[in-house]
């Protein structure tokens, strides 16, 4: 049952982001600074507990697979943080984004591979182990390549801190994998328990994080609906389409190929959105409405390439039960 549910992680986001667009003050607490846990934003706390639940699923074998499948790790990762920063900065400069819009295009196009990719990769029926090391390995090397990467390719618009999206990313993400692995390591069975829920867990944070961002930025988004809703939609038709011929290019089998898609078109909106909402992120706008701005295109990501990498999966299935047929 909590499988089946995690499967339906498209369904989740595309309900959450209906339903904070209509009835918006049922999600507007988790960004408007109701709750603060540890006198931290709810946001990143609740981004914590979902890297923690990716850590709890993790075992000593993920991060081996990394040495057995270095070519394929290596080209997937690779074209994660070619592919899509290229395409972000590419995109907002081809469609003249505002600079809130744009800074916040290239932020999530620099984000590592969401753990929805797992789901959309077994619905694909592709090569599932793959996927989850490739969302581990870009996770981790993302530590630094984020912070880099936002920094060098959004300075064309602003003016950005790294070492401020480096803290951040040490603190919603390191610290709560390495914390959720040494627990794993620790209580086995214990966490071996939790870690059946975790998924789930994982998708309702996404869903609220989402809402929440999409419930506040209602009136922005209806202003800049057409333009961004474009780009967003080029920059990840651009991930999957890429990720997949050149994966193939590079040698890698068709199983390979669509882990490759699926992980380069799948962005860690979440990761996206919390980083854009930080106060020492937003304080680098010229103006609030431009720092507002910012955490909308990762929002409207999340439901982008989840709904694109699940009609992708679907196709894929069908195209292998043709074949077995």
């Amino acid at each position: 049952m909590i499988a089946r549910a995690t499967n339906l992680f498209a369904f989740w986001t595309v309900l959450g982001t209906v339903w904070a667009w209509f009835i918006p003050q049922h999600f507007l607490w988790v960004v408007d600074g109701t709750f603060a846990p540890f006198g931290q934003s709810l946001v990143s706390v609740m981004l914590g507990i979902i890297m923690l639940g990716m850590g709890l699923t993790l075992s000593p074998e993920d991060f081996r697979r990394v040495l057995t499948l270095p070519r394929a790790v290596a080209t997937g990762v690779a074209l994660q943080f070619t592919i899509m920063p290229l395409a972000g900065i590419g995109f907002a400069m081809m469609f003249g984004l505002e600079a809130g819009l744009a800074v916040g295009l290239i932020l999530v196009s620099c984000c590592p591979g969401g753990t929805a990719s797992n789901v959309v990769a077994y619905l694909a029926r592709a090569n599932l182990a793959l996927s989850v090391t490739m969302t581990l390995a870009s996770t981790l090397i993302a530590v630094v390549m984020t912070p880099l990467l936002t920094s060098w390719l959004a300075g064309v618009f602003l003016e950005i801190d790294r070492w401020a999206l480096f803290r951040g990313m040490i603190t919603v993400v390191l610290v709560p994998v390495i914390a959720g692995v040494v627990l794993n390591r620790l209580f086995p069975k214990s966490t071996a328990r939790i870690a059946v829920i975790s998924p789930l867990i994982s998708v309702l944070g996404v869903v609220l994080i989402v809402g929440g961002i999409i419930a506040a930025s209602k009136p922005l988004i209806v202003e800049h609906a057409g333009v961004l809703l474009l780009a967003l939609f080029a920059l990840h038709a651009t991930g999957f389409g890429l990720g997949y011929l050149l994966s193939g290019w590079l040698g890698l089998a068709e199983t390979e190929q669509r882990t490759c898609a699926i992980e380069v078109g799948m962005q860690n909106s979440g990761l996206g959105s919390t980083l854009a909402s930080t106060p020492s992120f937003q304080a680098q706008f010229a103006s609030p409405m431009e720092a507002a701005l910012a955490p909308v295109p990762s929002a409207v990501s999340a439901v982008y390439h989840v709904v694109l990498g699940s009609l992708l999966a679907a196709y894929w299935r069908r195209k292998r039960l043709a074949l077995i047929n």
